[in-house]
């Protein structure tokens, strides 16, 4: 994968006295660093950019978290969500993959942003988990930047695994399209915490994902998070659509289970390929030559565009059959996709979000 080499840091005023902004200056030795205001004085110095979403992500900006770090899974209007809860660390990601939701979220707050006051975040999270002992939280920290990709400079990992390791309400996820593991394998996790992979066809990780680590690197870390006692967990989203894709992600089904035992997987997710309507002209002008909205979509009620019905059918119904040849046990959910294709898959639907997180992870009992 290609690693994180940004080509200046910006520190706010509010984040320059935190011993995590030091921390991080050291680690990237010799890099130039500015020390600015606020936000906006930062982007003042990418108005020249020809485009500002890729002169962005080469500014590792540090700055403070002002708001609530902890936050539930926006999910999608008409959509089925898997009860998730988010933990925002950082913002935005140099793996720049072609169709990522991103794109469209930072256009106009394009740098690679952490949010060096962790301790407020511990505090909080401490807060809401003691609140309501009985209550089960099952939380993630990749939905607006990968959860590993760049743990060899800001080492996040070391703080958050230690505090759920001693939580018995909440489990954590790590998710990733990196092998930025070594921070992992010496940390004393105590089953609380899972690492996942969002995974793709060998093909579609060269075209649209290039800078991610390749299927065989993510398997390989996948392998020796196993042997270091973590859960796994995989992603098939975005599932693209085209001619020979069942082939190649049974093919993907075949080479994961080849080095991840069925018993240590905690999920895996299917999700088909889907943007906002306002990511199409973003995706054309970023990467002209790829192919991936050819395709038969149609608009559903959360806006998103989506493969037609059938189509997503087709490729969950194949999908979860290939996944329980090696264990109907291994719990498989639908990503953001309506109750009426939730029962034609399975049969049957969900009652509530919050089912889904006791069915999906059976840690969260008390």
């Amino acid at each position: 994968m290609e690693h994180y080499a940004p080509d200046i840091i910006y520190i706010d005023e509010a984040a320059a006295p935190y011993p995590k902004t030091a921390e991080i200056v050291a680690r990237l030795p010799g890099l130039p660093v500015a020390r600015v205001k606020d936000k906006a004085e930062a982007l003042a110095a990418l108005q020249s950019s020809a485009s500002r979403i890729d002169a962005g992500k080469q500014v590792l900006f540090l700055t403070t978290q002002r708001g609530r770090f902890f936050k539930k899974c926006p999910g999608t209007k008409g959509q089925i969500c898997c009860n998730y809860y988010v933990v925002n660390f950082a913002t935005n990601c140099h793996l720049d993959c072609s169709y990522c939701i991103l794109q469209g979220y930072y256009e106009n707050n394009p740098f690679i942003t952490f949010f060096v006051n962790t301790d407020d975040l511990l505090a909080e999270l401490d807060a809401v988990f003691s609140e309501d002992p009985t209550r089960l939280f099952r939380v993630g920290t990749g939905e607006f930047t990968d959860s590993l990709a760049m743990d060899d400079i800001t080492e996040f990992s070391k703080i958050v695994v230690p505090f759920f390791a001693n939580r018995s309400n909440a489990t954590l996820e790590l998710k990733t399209k990196s092998d930025m593991i070594a921070n992992l394998l010496a940390l004393d996790h105590r089953g609380r915490v899972s690492v996942a992979w969002s995974v793709n066809a060998p093909r579609r990780i060269a075209s649209e994902e290039p800078k991610t680590a390749t299927l065989d690197e993510r398997l390989r870390a996948a392998a020796r998070c196993q042997d270091a006692g973590y859960q796994i967990g995989f992603h098939f989203d975005p599932i693209f659509y085209y001619p020979g894709w069942e082939t190649e992600y049974h093919g993907v089904i075949e080479q994961m289970f080849a080095v991840v035992r069925p018993e240590n997987v905690s999920w895996i997710s299917l999700g088909g390929f889907r943007y906002a309507p306002e990511l199409k002209p973003i995706i054309r002008r970023r990467f002209p030559d790829s192919q991936i909205l050819c395709g038969e979509f149609v608009t559903c009620a959360d806006g998103k565009m989506r493969y037609l019905k059938p189509i997503r059918l087709e490729i969950y119904r194949s999908m979860l059959a290939k996944i329980h040849r090696y264990g109907r046990h291994i719990p498989v959910y639908l990503c953001m996709d309506s109750p009426q294709v939730w029962r034609q898959v399975y049969g049957w639907t969900p009652n509530c979000d919050r089912d889904l997180s006791h069915l999906f992870d059976p840690r969260l009992t008390i």
